[in-house]
């Protein structure tokens, strides 16, 4: 009995989905007797790691839950007013367990396939009606990873616009206003220098003064309000920028918006920013949505996703992506954009805050911030002699001249309270919506300790005048959030029970695998997520001192620890928050390192089209030209083309970018002598981890010869993909690359600056699920994982060989834990693999990776959460769905009139009197005995792709 409930409360019994009994069941199939023995003839032996990994040992979701626990408070909550493009916010609490605890919405994937994503895709359409609305746009994405990248991708698409109409050449430059944040600032530097992008830096008023009248300038950047919280009149810098056709970024504070005049009434060409005060807690720095909006002009080079509005079939509205099931990094060389996680958890958290304040919420959110701000200027400039507020104009943020800030600094910290510390004689304090008379009374208490005033209590309640503290032309006059969405749901049971019905729509892990190759849909445990909800991890600034967050320190040094471990890699950097942020850090990693060398002519990257999607798009962003490598039939990359570009470019070559198992999904033979040839011809080798499921605990990438290799933490560290994000892409680098990764301007300095995100670790706060995840299995967990993830791979290819052409397999016919299965046998007839993608919607299943990587062919992931039963119920679809395909070979349907054609099948469509398809409701709707317990019922029909590349509205 004691030994049935240890194994019990071992947490991979319970995350690894099949029983020892299906395990071996499985294995039989297979005709193997051991896991160790089909491990043995599917991965090759000369790459297999010969011990098992150095991690602590498993522990119990009970003892982990107290460890956590404990871990959590030694981080200290003290009172932050630093700003920065980070604040204190209140999310409601209908929002936080409704959405950010609720399964339905963390466990979706992208919305790929709009007829099972109609809930996600109208709050993504409220967030972009929300965002185009509140800045004066016409287009807005959704969303952006944060608003760092924001900024970068904005200054990238104009460059590239303007460049693709031949307006300017490689000679113009970029010019940033010293008024932006710091790490904005950062990360557009780190993009142009891989870009060769020339920079200015000088205030905006210098570029007035005709000192820049020689200089090309194609863009300029500017803050509103600036970081130091000064709104300045842009009139003349808007006027001289049209004149001299030098495009307009604007950096701006959402929440303000409601008050100020938004920048597309003044002339901003786009507008980027941060939603993260709209509900989102800081968690250290992350994840939050930023935003991204700009004029119809741009939509073809906009970065991210864009939904739109479109019609299904019997012309009901549906929405869709913009791109629908082909998103920009399938495109690869031809994408204007490497985004590929974006953050939709937060932004639908953001857009259901507007939903609930409304737009009379927000603006008197905004006024009593702004209040609360005047109140504090008027009584610390008025009780204190020696004290300036220098800011002119200002929302939430004051900035103080004193002499005393050595000794400000010190009772502040004394008094838990942090305010940012600008130079010798400046600091600024910045309010937000949790900001209360308590809250001021606090502050003044640390200026009149430090200027010997004997005050305890201040009138706080003392109103001081009705006058912004902005000028008059700058207020808002225009009308926001008209739509009939934003009037609706201001009480708790109204919201409650819209974003019931539009989870309904949605098809998410709660109800079925998601069996989405390289994508790995797998188990995100209850216990991995209970940190985000607790006030510990939630309400931290990412630039508070170290020791206010030792507690994310402790969580972030062991993750590295565990990282190395796992990978053999000696440098990590956990700064990228996504796979793709991940690869271009990666990527500049390199870059960096060979210009340490003097090697500056190294820009080729080598990419084998067996390779991610993303990967051709990163090393665009890196400045690098990319050429493509052939893969043979058996999928693997082809070594004599390989040799032939490496020699043709040996005096040129940056990098080879691999994916191993590659997409695929097999494991290379001959990997390491493909690495060799790089090395041996003075290239790099980067490894894109979307694959490194397959590898933890059996391969470590180091060890095969990898310069870097990325962890998408949102596949094989159990991160959910939050409906297309948050995610987080770390990278790990070999010993001679440590001196090149990323760095922050708010921790220590390196000659080379590096920033690839706005904070310095990332969306810090996920970071807590994937420590989670590798504390509970521990490294038996851990290696059992990979085992069974590529045991179902293989079991499900074993059933399927009899009804469809497996593409590729290895040496001994076996697969890794993904595997693709041909569709284009069936286009004779008019089947695409669209079609079956939709037709498996009846079934209650979100369709595998289509046409990708190979075109027409969809490519399957079960993972090693999904049991046998589960398998076998997306086996027997899609056994069905062949004989559904050989009733059209056989004369009994139509080409055009069939039950997959016609897929998916709503409840609308089912139940109307005029029914005239040859085949019955019941094979439409139930297509297997099984399906009836566990129907999901579309809320659209096929949704419409022509009519929304013609027509496709953005927002409501």
């Amino acid at each position: 009995m004691k030994e049935d409930y240890v194994r019990k409360n071992k947490f991979y019994y319970r995350h690894i989905g099949p029983s020892s009994d299906e395990i071996s069941d499985m294995l039989k199939e297979l005709q193997y007797t051991s896991i160790k023995d089909f491990i043995m003839k599917t991965i090759p032996k000369k790459i297999r790691l010969k011990k098992k990994l150095n991690l602590p040992h498993s522990i119990s979701e009970y003892q982990y839950l107290n460890h956590i626990y404990r871990i959590s408070k030694k981080n200290k909550i003290y009172r932050s007013y630093i700003g920065l493009g980070y604040r204190n916010t209140i999310t409601p609490s209908v929002i936080q367990r409704n959405i950010l605890e609720n399964p339905s919405w963390y466990t979706p994937y992208t919305p790929y396939q709009s007829e099972i994503s109609q809930g996600r895709l109208e709050a993504l359409i409220n967030f972009q009606t929300m965002i185009s609305d509140i800045t004066g746009m016409k287009i807005s994405n959704a969303s952006m990873l944060d608003e760092s990248t924001a900024a970068a991708d904005a200054m990238f698409m104009i460059y590239q616009e303007k460049i693709k109409k031949k307006q300017i050449d490689n000679n113009y430059s970029f010019f940033i206003s010293d008024d932006i944040l710091p790490q904005t600032f950062s990360v557009l530097k780190t993009r142009c220098f891989g870009l060769g992008i020339h920079i200015i830096i000088d205030t905006h008023l210098n570029l007035l003064k005709n000192k820049y009248n020689g200089k090309k300038i194609f863009g300029l950047i500017i803050s509103y309000p600036s970081c130091l919280g000064e709104i300045y009149d842009y009139r003349e810098t808007i006027e001289y920028a049209k004149k001299n056709n030098i495009s307009i970024i604007v950096s701006s504070d959402l929440l303000s918006l409601s008050l100020l005049k938004p920048p597309g009434e003044w002339g901003a060409d786009v507008v980027v920013g941060s939603s993260q005060s709209f509900g989102v807690p800081m968690g250290y720095g992350g994840p939050h949505a930023a935003f991204f909006s700009t004029y119809e002009r741009y939509k073809r080079f906009l970065p991210g996703r864009i939904i739109g509005i479109s019609i299904d079939k019997k012309n009901k509205k549906a929405f869709r992506m913009a791109l629908q099931t082909r998103e920009q990094h399938i495109k690869r060389e031809r994408a204007t954009s490497n985004i590929c996680t974006s953050q939709v958890l937060p932004a639908i958290m953001a857009s259901m805050y507007a939903l609930y304040h409304g737009k009379n919420g927000l603006i008197e959110i905004a006024k009593c911030i702004h209040e609360y701000t005047k109140k504090l200027e008027f009584l610390l400039v008025h009780n204190m002699s020696n004290i300036t507020q220098v800011n002119t104009f200002y929302f939430d943020t004051i900035r103080i001249k004193t002499d005393f800030l050595k000794k400000i600094k010190k009772v502040a910290e004394r008094k838990k309270t942090n305010f940012r510390y600008v130079d010798k004689k400046h600091l600024t304090i910045t309010l937000d919506e949790t900001t209360c008379n308590e809250d001021i009374n606090h502050i003044l208490s640390i200026f009149h300790e430090v200027y010997g005033i004997n005050k305890h209590k201040y009138n706080c309640n003392k109103k001081i005048n009705d006058k912004y503290k902005f000028p008059s032309f700058l207020k808002r006059t225009s009308n926001f959030l008209n739509h009939p969405i934003f009037h609706k749901f201001h009480s708790e049971n109204e919201l409650m029970r819209y974003i019931k019905r539009l989870e309904k729509k949605d098809i998410s892990l709660n109800h079925s695998m998601i069996p989405l190759g390289s994508c790995t849909m797998k188990l995100n445990a209850s216990t991995e997520l209970f940190s985000l909800s607790q006030y510990e991890w939630r309400n931290i600034h990412p630039f508070v001192p170290n020791k206010q967050a030792m507690g994310y320190h402790f969580v972030i040094r062991n993750l590295k620890k565990y990282f190395k471990e796992i990978t053999g890699f000696s440098g990590i950097s956990l700064q990228p928050n996504s796979g793709a942020q991940g690869e271009y850090a990666g990527l500049m990693v390199i870059k960096y390192y060979h210009h340490s060398l003097q090697e500056y002519k190294r820009n080729i990257a080598l990419i084998p089209s067996s390779s991610h999607g993303t990967n051709p798009a990163s090393a665009n962003m890196a400045g690098m030209k990319v050429i493509s490598i052939a893969t043979k039939n058996d999928g693997s990359i082809d070594k004599n083309d390989l040799l032939k570009k490496v020699k043709e470019n040996k005096d040129f070559l940056s990098v080879l970018m691999i994916t191993y198992p590659s997409t695929h999904g097999v494991y290379e033979i001959h990997i390491q002598e493909i690495i060799d040839i790089i090395h041996d011809n003075g290239g790099q080798v980067y490894m894109d981890g979307a694959n490194m499921n397959a590898q933890v605990g059996l391969i470590k990438p180091e060890h095969l010869g990898v310069d870097v290799c990325h962890l998408n933490l949102h596949k094989t560290f159990a991160i959910p993909h939050g409906g297309g994000g948050p995610g987080m892409g770390p990278i790990c680098v070999a010993k001679h690359l440590k001196p090149f990764l990323p760095n922050h301007p708010f921790i220590e300095k390196k000659k080379q600056e590096l920033t690839i995100s706005s904070s310095p670790y990332g969306s810090s706060s996920i970071l807590t699920i994937s420590y989670a995840y590798i504390r509970l299995l521990g490294p038996d967990g851990l290696k059992k994982c990979t085992e069974i993830s590529v045991l179902n791979a293989n079991y499900i290819k074993e059933k399927l060989k009899k009804f469809y052409n497996i593409l590729y397999v290895g040496k001994n016919n076996t697969v890794a834990h993904e595997l693709i299965i041909d569709c284009r046998l069936f286009k004779s007839i008019g089947i695409d693999v669209i079609d079956i993608a939709k037709r498996m919607i009846d079934y209650g299943f979100h369709a595998p990776t289509i046409s990708f990587p190979v075109e027409g062919c969809m490519m399957i992931e079960p993972t090693e959460s999904e049991s046998k039963e589960e398998l076998d119920r997306f086996i027997q679809t899609l056994i069905n769905i062949r004989k559904e395909i050989k009733e059209i070979e056989e004369g009994k349907y139509s080409k055009k009139e069939n039950v997959l054609k016609n897929a998916p099948h709503s409840i609308e469509l089912l139940t109307h009197n005029d029914w005239n398809y040859p085949y019955s409701r019941e094979k439409a709707a139930y297509p297997l005995s099984w399906v009836k317990d566990r129907k999901f019922w579309p809320s659209v029909n096929r949704v419409d792709d022509v009519y929304g590349d013609r027509n496709l509205v953005c927002t409501f």
